[in-house]
């Protein structure tokens, strides 16, 4: 039976790094199991790697055919923005283990979902000054800046990974990535012991 390593954590913690290297080794041979947005697509990324972009009508009809497995909606300062995880051709629990990446809200509601034997959660923690940092150099990158989404996404991670939550959510193991070799190294070291 397959699982789903569950790679969470605040934003530029370096989880996209952390998912891209695991997914280069790939010694547990984890296929890619990617979320949904409504949030447009930043100049780095391609449908169907990162996300599935679609629209608001996109996320109607597949809630309204039962496929959506968990959601959040974010109000940003440029709109209605939904993140999701949806069933679809893409998973296989019975033959394949998978890694995703998420928030600790969609965690929990995945681990709901599937039960918990078959959601592995991986946490991952940073310094806040160096993840801000890192947030701000990200967005002076993108063509259309969006520094208001990005002060407040950082401010909602307060919230959002709360030691309270993360105590509720039943995560007792964290990773912190100030070295990326060996964050890797001990993330790598816990999937060996546990898929």
């Amino acid at each position: 039976m397959g699982k789903i390593v569950y790679l969470m954590g605040k934003s530029s913690t370096g989880k996209d790094t952390i998912y891209q290297r695991i997914l280069q080794n790939n010694v547990f041979g984890l296929k890619r199991f990617v979320p949904y947005t409504t949030r447009p697509i930043r100049s780095n990324e391609k449908n169907g790697v990162e996300y599935f972009f679609t629209d608001e009508e996109g996320f109607k009809r597949l809630k309204e055919e039962n496929r959506i497995i968990e959601d959040r909606a974010y109000d940003t300062f440029h709109g209605l923005w939904r993140y999701f995880t949806v069933n679809d051709e893409q998973l296989d629990l019975e033959n394949n283990n998978y890694i995703y990446i998420g928030t600790l809200e969609s965690y929990v509601n995945t681990k709901k979902y599937f039960g918990e034997e078959k959601v592995l959660p991986v946490l991952i923690e940073l310094d806040d000054g160096i993840r801000l940092e890192r947030a701000l150099n990200r967005e002076k990158k993108q063509e259309n800046p969006k520094y208001e989404e990005m002060c407040r996404r950082f401010l909602a991670d307060s919230a959002d990974f709360s030691e309270e939550k993360v105590k509720e959510a039943g995560i007792e193991r964290r990773f912190y990535n100030q070295d990326l070799e060996e964050c890797l190294r001990e993330i790598q070291e816990y999937l060996k012991a546990k898929l």
